[in-house]
């Protein structure tokens, strides 16, 4: 049977459109080999928290000599207590994407992509996550981190999954849902993710948890009158105003530094807790001060100004220091409080977790 001319142009036309889908997948193609190759190769601008090379010295060495390959990924190692050497306590630029606390994935794209459209693709999975998950883009040479109102438009992401925090450990499902779900988001946007292996991000966090739960403490005084007789609400609150302090939400009084970080709290040793409305009528047979040890920078220092508050609240209101089974305070026992604090933080600053610095206050939250 002839061909008609219509069925020859028909022909032509199928043909055509064929040759074109075929180019432009051997150009999508080309354009994501040759990004890949780029980060592969560590072109472009250096990465200052996922390079190798910027490890500090004793991360991964086995000596004074020892090299490190800067075309691998340089995992966070922790050593028994006792071969750790002391390292810098920020090992990155940016407390949002550290890669102690954080399991931190690396998105790279060819064109720039708006905030917008990468926060609304990860809202997709970040919802079935129960620790923090933490976005942050390369501005020349810094990182910025992205809040669902940022409208910048970049071409280099960390995705930062907190390990550990107060209530444990992050679970191996949250951490393969966050590993599934940032090379997802990348393949959808046009992008390339690097993200670390789900067994090597759940050996650090459970590793990380473990030391911090041995150095979660919070120690305390206690005012209480020998006799029995109760505390007025309005001594109280007078005594703690002239003491600096500051009523906050929690029900507690709070001494903070200069930058409104809190030192110490006073707390009331009974059930109420503190409000401005009610404290003319309370009536307590107890308070407490206390100093969360891994959340305060200079701990034994501070120990030592809360010990001088705890007396002059003594004084002031007829009481005595006592411990947790209301037994006097010695002055020895205050000086065993104050070393062990010491003790604490010494520990904490071998693992780069500085008591009172971001990396901190992000683990014991």
């Amino acid at each position: 049977m002839a061909i008609s001319e219509l069925q020859l142009a028909l022909i032509g036309v199928g043909a055509a459109a064929v040759a074109g889908v075929w180019g432009y997948n051997k150009w999508q193609e080309r354009k994501h080999r040759q990004l890949a190759e780029r980060i592969l190769r560590g072109g472009g601008q250096t990465d200052v928290l996922l390079d190798a090379t910027a490890a500090p010295k004793g991360v991964g060495a086995t000596g004074d000599d020892a090299v490190i390959d800067s075309t691998q990924r340089v995992e966070p190692v922790f050593p028994p207590e006792t071969e750790v050497e002391p390292l810098a306590a920020d090992a990155s630029d940016s407390p949002w994407a550290d890669p102690l606390a954080d399991g931190v994935g690396r998105l790279e794209f060819v064109e720039a992509v708006a905030a917008p459209a990468l926060w609304a693709a990860q809202a997709e999975w970040a919802g079935h996550l129960a620790k923090p998950l933490n976005w942050v883009a390369q501005v020349g040479g810094e990182w910025r981190r992205l809040t669902a109102h940022d409208a910048g438009r970049y071409t280099v992401f960390l995705a930062a999954q907190q390990l550990a925090d107060r209530r444990g450990a992050v679970s191996e499902t949250e951490l393969t849902v966050f590993a599934e779900g940032v090379r997802h988001l990348a393949a959808q946007l046009g992008g390339v993710a690097t993200v670390p292996e789900v067994g090597t991000m759940l050996e650090q966090a459970r590793a990380l948890d473990e030391f911090c739960a041995g150095v979660d403490v919070q120690l305390s005084i206690n005012i209480a009158d020998p006799g029995g007789t109760a505390f007025a609400g309005t001594k109280l609150r007078g005594l703690a105003e002239a003491a600096g302090m500051k009523l906050d939400d929690d029900g507690r009084y709070h001494a903070c530094d200069e930058q409104g970080e809190t030192l110490y709290t006073l707390g009331n040793l009974g059930v109420e807790l503190f409000e401005a409305d009610s404290l003319g009528s309370l009536a307590t047979h107890g308070v407490t001060l206390t100093l969360d040890v891994p959340n305060v920078g200079q701990g034994a220092r501070v120990f030592d100004r809360m010990v001088v508050t705890a007396r002059q609240f003594a004084q002031g209101l007829g009481g005595v220091l006592v411990d947790a089974q209301r037994a006097p305070l010695t002055d020895a026992m205050i000086a065993g409080i104050r070393a062990k604090i010491e003790e604490i933080q010494v520990r904490m600053e071998a693992r780069q977790i500085v008591a009172g610095s971001a990396r901190a206050h992000r683990l014991f939250s």
